[in-house]
């Protein structure tokens, strides 16, 4: 963990910001990252960094004087951004941020798109369909797109019916895929609805939607897969 050297944030959600702490704090043990966490992120990135420190803070004084570890590993460097536009550019690869469309009351939520050398690669973030996805994964070797299924029989829901409106359809996402036309279309942050009664959709469910709007490359996303992207984009999976 401690190779990583810069952590972008897309939206302000626990699922999407719980793992910060294992990164930063895990990362720094053994005196193995040696230089400050970098955190990139929409306007309240310094707001949970600082908070994080706090709650840190008794955990990090030990180590330094029991452990002795770098404080310039466990030190943070916080990068805020409040509009569209590039966040990031170094050795090459320039990360450019846009927003996107969570909800009403889900703001700051941003993609993000990663140029090197040529290539490129779009991952939505949490959004519902959004032309901005459309807008900036056009053409890209990698596009990377939330997805949100469930059963016609929930929707009656209120509470269902609400998360899925934060959402992307297969069916929508189907038709990002058609506009975008990237070399290969991937699923990543897959939400699956059920109940007691109600038993959650499949990942076939989610291939077959997508496939009413959408007949290119298709790769549903699992823990660990990795992708090497050159003339063609080659996927890895997971070891068993």
């Amino acid at each position: 963990m401690s190779r990583i050297d810069a952590l972008f944030i897309t939206h302000y959600h626990s699922d999407h910001t719980l793992g910060i702490p294992d990164l930063w704090l895990t990362g720094w043990l053994g005196n193995s990252r040696k230089e400050p966490f970098r955190l990139i992120g929409p306007v309240g990135a310094k707001s949970l960094m600082s908070n994080l420190e706090s709650a840190y803070a008794l955990d990090i004084k030990i180590r330094l004087e029991d452990e002795k570890l770098s404080p310039e590993g466990i030190a943070t460097v916080v990068e805020e951004f409040d509009k569209d536009g590039v966040v990031y550019d170094k050795d090459g690869v320039k990360v450019i941020a846009f927003t996107v469309d969570h909800g009403a009351a889900i703001k700051p939520a941003v993609g993000y798109r990663i140029e090197y050398k040529g290539h490129a690669v779009v991952i939505s973030g949490d959004t519902r369909y959004d032309r901005n996805v459309i807008k900036y994964g056009t053409g890209v070797d990698l596009l990377i797109h939330e997805v949100c299924v469930v059963r016609p029989e929930l929707l009656s829901n209120a509470y269902i019916q609400r998360v899925v409106d934060h959402h992307t359809s297969p069916r929508e996402a189907g038709q990002i895929f058609s506009l975008a036309k990237p070399k290969l279309a991937v699923y990543s942050h897959l939400v699956f609805l059920g109940s007691d009664k109600v038993p959650r959709a499949t990942v076939d469910d989610i291939v077959a939607g997508t496939r009413e709007t959408y007949d290119g490359p298709l790769q549903v996303g699992e823990d660990l897969m990795s992708f090497e992207i050159g003339d063609t984009v080659t996927v890895r999976q997971r070891n068993p």
